[in-house]
């Protein structure tokens, strides 16, 4: 499991440290307050790791990491990764209180120099969800990066289309994978299934009755990726999930559930990285974080600074958070004269 973070003039974020984190991780802010950049910015690193001395990779975990950043940021240089005003940036990651770190100038072009690796190579798998589902655009996302290798996907997406298609669903399950998986698809109404005749994805419902996937709705889609990930052995125990906007195309009581959810997996070793500006997101996860008394380490964006809180010690100070509240007194004061 992640244990810390730590990261200097990297991107839109002057400096960063982050630690005592736990199965369950919540980064909350605005639009533009560089959420999905910290979150992929953690991706990179995990799959460097993961990608490293696995099966018969023969490139350097240096490599590996240039090329990563290269395909999840999408800059004409990784040097244009560092934040503007300062000549290097650095990244810190401890997993299993072993450290990678790397660093690299504004000038740098593909080749990173400076680069640390104290971590074994990983056999689990990490993972990306998006706020946009991929399930429809999946032969897209693989088309434009394998066939035209053009911008426009980044790694999050394509790494995603990729896993979508890993493995089998036979043999017996992790137990909680499988209760998991029971309570997606009851939020669904039915499961999502690859038709190979037809090479597309199709929704199933309760009755049996398949519809093509174009015409199922979002919050469908999206919930259906987790649920496959689960059932095609992709995910396991010790991989990191990062979640970003879940709540993205997702009623209340879906929130609600899939963030239960999210709590068994986490139970099981899945660590969790969510980012996330919903109200209904980081209450319910105070509400678990209560009830189970359990850590749930969050990271508020706050006048262009990191703060670091825990939402088993209360609910942190954010605009979000006061904006809600601030609606809530209003409704009062007018339903009550």
């Amino acid at each position: 499991m992640i244990s810390k973070i730590s990261l200097n003039c990297f991107g839109p974020t002057e400096s960063l440290c982050w630690t005592a984190l736990g199965p369950i991780n919540l980064i909350i802010g605005g639009n533009g307050s560089g959420k999905t950049f910290l979150l992929k910015a953690i991706y990179s690193s995990l799959r460097t790791l993961e990608e490293y001395k696995r099966g018969q990779e023969q490139r350097t975990a240096a490599e590996i990491l240039a090329d990563k950043l290269y395909w999840t940021f999408q800059q004409d240089k990784i040097g244009d990764l560092v934040r503007k005003g300062h000549s290097t940036l650095s990244f810190e990651l401890e997993l299993e209180q072993r450290a990678f770190s790397f660093s690299f100038g504004k000038d740098t072009t593909k080749q990173i120099t400076t680069l640390e690796n104290h971590v074994p190579p990983r056999a689990a798998n990490s993972i990306f969800l998006p706020p946009k589902e991929v399930l429809s655009l999946q032969h897209v996302i693989l088309k434009s990066r394998e066939q035209d290798k053009d911008f426009g996907f980044d790694d999050t997406y394509y790494d995603l289309a990729k896993a979508l298609t890993y493995g089998t669903s036979a043999g017996r399950n992790y137990n909680e994978f499988a209760k998991s998986r029971a309570a997606l698809e009851s939020i669904l109404g039915g499961k999502i299934e690859f038709d190979p005749a037809s090479q597309k994805w199709q929704f199933k419902n309760a009755r049996n009755q398949k519809f093509q996937i174009g015409v199922t709705a979002e919050g469908i889609k999206k919930i259906a990726i987790l649920d496959t990930l689960l059932g095609n052995r992709f995910l396991s125990p010790e991989s990191v999930i990062f979640i970003d906007e879940p709540e993205s195309a997702l009623h209340p009581d879906a929130i609600e559930r899939l963030m239960e959810i999210i709590t068994v997996l986490a139970a099981r070793g899945i660590q969790f990285f969510i980012a996330s500006h919903s109200y209904f997101v980081i209450k319910k996860l105070y509400l678990l974080a209560q009830e189970q008394q359990m850590s749930i380490p969050v990271l508020s964006s706050v006048a262009d600074q990191w703060k670091a809180d825990d939402l088993l010690s209360g609910m942190p100070d954010n605009p979000i958070i006061e904006a809600s509240i601030a609606l809530y007194r209003k409704e009062m004061e007018i339903t009550l004269g």
